[in-house]
């Protein structure tokens, strides 16, 4: 079955899957709407007393729902200035040494991080060495990404690519999975130097946002787009430790890159362990000084 699983994958029309998903997800269909959302809450066992609003007719589309906002004060943010925080609701699929420029994906599974940052040398250099970790997004989460720490945003990657699904059964079946699907790669710099901050699409993620440029993804393209931003003046973008930067329109994965040195996971941190934005994840070790 696991096989059937994913041969059917390859032979999908993802893109178009996804998008018509997408189409439906932002229709505001009415009683349909509620009805499919009401469903989606029982079949997933969604706790909704988290969510700012809690009743399946309080959301005009699917969409609406999938990025609902949760109650003030739900997510703690851990103070500590020194500590990195979980940006997002999930389980961490894998997380330890940038090793060759390789990351693990699953057991007998790695991948370039050239390839998943966009391709150029120059953009994976900093994390050589360093430490990653791939947080996987399940139905039911919550589907905001935060920041873990804060920082200026310098660049944005639009990578083109497939749309496997990203689950674990997915993750230990097809070779260099993050980096052959669509993606959102971003960089910032932070009191110890860049952090790649990845959005991972996957089948039937509808749409990719970021807080400062809406949606990146749909529609897709078949070339890499690169977006430079100021460190300093109007036109420049930071963001604090838990603000929001980004969201998904239906479930996927996020992917952090750290440079060598520069942080430690949380012993407590180990593949499975779930997730919960704005609790402690890692240790800063030193500050350093952005170029």
């Amino acid at each position: 079955m696991d096989k059937f699983k994913i041969t059917l994958q390859y032979l999908l029309p993802k893109h178009l899957l996804s998008r018509l998903v997408g189409y439906l997800a932002a229709a505001k269909l009415g009683f349909i709407s509620h009805a499919l959302i009401s469903l989606f809450i029982k079949a997933y066992k969604i706790n909704m007393q988290e969510a700012r609003h809690e009743k399946a007719s309080d959301y005009a589309s699917f969409n609406e729902f999938f990025t609902r906002p949760l109650k003030d004060g739900i997510r703690p943010l851990v103070a500590d200035p020194a500590i990195v925080a979980h940006p997002v609701d999930g389980a961490i699929s894998q997380l330890g040494d940038i090793v060759a420029g390789q990351l693990v994906q699953a057991k007998n599974h790695d991948y370039s991080l050239q390839s998943l940052l966009g391709g150029k040398a120059e953009t994976a250099e900093p994390f050589a060495g360093g430490k990653f970790a791939t947080i996987y997004l399940a139905p039911k989460d919550y589907h905001r990404i935060h920041m873990p720490v804060s920082g200026t945003l310098r660049e944005m990657i639009y990578v083109p690519g497939e749309l496997f699904s990203v689950n674990p059964l997915t993750a230990e079946n097809v070779p260099d999975l993050f980096a052959r699907n669509e993606r959102v790669v971003t960089i910032f710099d932070t009191e110890f130097g860049p952090m790649a901050l990845v959005l991972v699409g996957a089948t039937i993620v509808a749409s990719i946002e970021t807080v400062w440029a809406g949606t990146v993804t749909p529609p897709t393209g078949k070339e890499i787009f690169r977006w430079q931003y100021p460190a300093e003046g109007l036109n420049s973008i930071r963001l604090e430790k838990g603000a929001e930067m980004g969201r998904f329109k239906l479930g996927s994965t996020v992917i952090l890159a750290f440079p060598h040195g520069s942080i430690d996971f949380l012993a407590d941190q180990q593949p499975g362990t779930v997730t919960r934005m704005g609790t402690a994840f890692a240790n800063i070790k030193s500050a350093k000084t952005a170029d």
